[in-house]
């Protein structure tokens, strides 16, 4: 599997894939009652102890296999947090709307506490995959979670910030308070820094890539053509909640979630 073709296929399924999980196995709690949104992320537990595994194991290895381990290792790692902040399990201090603020520094504050753990987990999580493949000879995994990693903070902030287009119709019972911090309208002045920052990232990986001919580029150039995508969806109007929206259980009738425009974000 050293095609560059087949690695950006293996990385867009990966990537389609991990989030319709992810989604159909919150979703699936949502129906299921009290505790089991606890229950899943408790099940989800050997994905997040094999993906360490994985790349303490592939760290010094430079073979093509050890490639797509640190890749999948680092998915892995980043679907449990994930998994774990859509169940409601780890967010932050704050559960509950938005309060009235007359700023956005107010603004930011209040939505940091209903996202401040989550988001020190998701940079422990950096720090670890830094710490373990800092001089190592296989770094994808690493650099895998950092696309990942800052294209999710980009994403965020634009939303709290403003963008056209959000969609609510995947939110979990548990974050059903979250729309209230969200603000749809213009962009702001981050987007066209976050377009081009990334569109940069994509030319960068094109660069290694054409150079070099190596797996590890081809999956990071996927991946953050991938963020770029989802960028770009925040204010495209393209139906892309129907990639996943097929294998998602059916909401109960009595569901209050809104539900707004088409735009979903990868995983």
């Amino acid at each position: 599997m050293t095609d560059p073709w087949i690695a950006a296929l293996i990385a867009l399924f990966a990537w389609w894939f991990s989030t319709g999980a992810i989604l159909w196995a919150v979703k699936r709690a949502d129906g299921q009652g009290p505790g089991a949104h606890g229950r899943t992320v408790l099940a989800g537990l050997p994905l997040l102890i094999g993906g360490i595994a994985a790349s303490v194991l592939t760290r010094d290895a430079t073979g093509n296999a050890a490639l797509y381990g640190g890749f999948l290792s680092a998915l892995a790692i980043w679907g449990w947090i994930e998994l774990a902040f859509l169940t409601g399990t780890v967010t932050g201090p704050g559960r509950g709307p938005m309060p009235f603020c007359v700023n956005d520094g107010q603004r930011f504050r209040a939505a940091w506490r209903v996202l401040a753990w989550h988001e020190l987990l998701l940079a422990l999580g950096l720090a670890f995959l830094a710490a373990l493949t800092w001089g190592a000879d296989n770094t994808l995994a690493f650099w895998t979670y950092a696309v990942l990693f800052f294209a999710r903070i980009s994403a965020k902030l634009n939303i709290f910030l403003g963008v056209p287009r959000i969609n609510t119709e995947f939110l979990p019972g548990p974050l059903a308070h979250l729309p209230s911090y969200f603000r749809q309208g213009p962009v702001s002045w981050l987007f066209p820094l976050s377009i081009l920052v990334l569109t940069l990232a994509v030319f960068c990986w094109i660069e290694r890539l054409a150079f070099t001919g190596e797996t590890r580029f081809a999956l990071l150039l996927t991946l953050t053509a991938l963020a770029l995508l989802e960028h770009w969806l925040m204010v495209l109007p393209l139906p892309d909640a129907k990639l996943w929206r097929w294998m998602i259980p059916a909401p109960k009738p009595d569901s209050t979630l809104p539900c707004e425009s088409e735009k979903t974000h990868g995983f």
